[in-house]
């Protein structure tokens, strides 16, 4: 059975805050773009996830490839906001 592409990558308004997933699963386009800056490969990444294929993870890729600035400054802010969220519980530890 012949898959489209398209079909591949979609986004729920209230599944994953929205952001753009591998159809039928739970893995982001986000957090396959932060493995594939670590330096993994798609092979690696469909390895990582086991319930993966090669064809959904290069998908993934071509989407975040498509959409880079949007998804790269939405890692920037989220690894922003973790490192903001990890000073404050230190701050919090240090007072109490």
């Amino acid at each position: 059975m012949r898959k489209e592409i398209g079909s591949l990558i979609v986004s729920t308004p209230d599944l994953k805050h929205g952001r753009p997933r591998i159809a039928d699963t739970g893995i982001t386009v986000h957090r396959v773009a932060i493995w594939y800056k670590l330096g993994h490969t798609a092979e690696e990444i469909a390895y990582q996830y086991g319930h993966l294929t090669l064809a959904q993870v290069y998908a993934a890729l071509a989407y975040y490839h498509a959409n880079l600035d949007e998804i790269d400054a939405e890692i920037a802010a989220d690894e922003a906001e973790a490192d903001s969220m990890e000073q404050d519980y230190i701050k919090t530890k240090k007072t109490a």
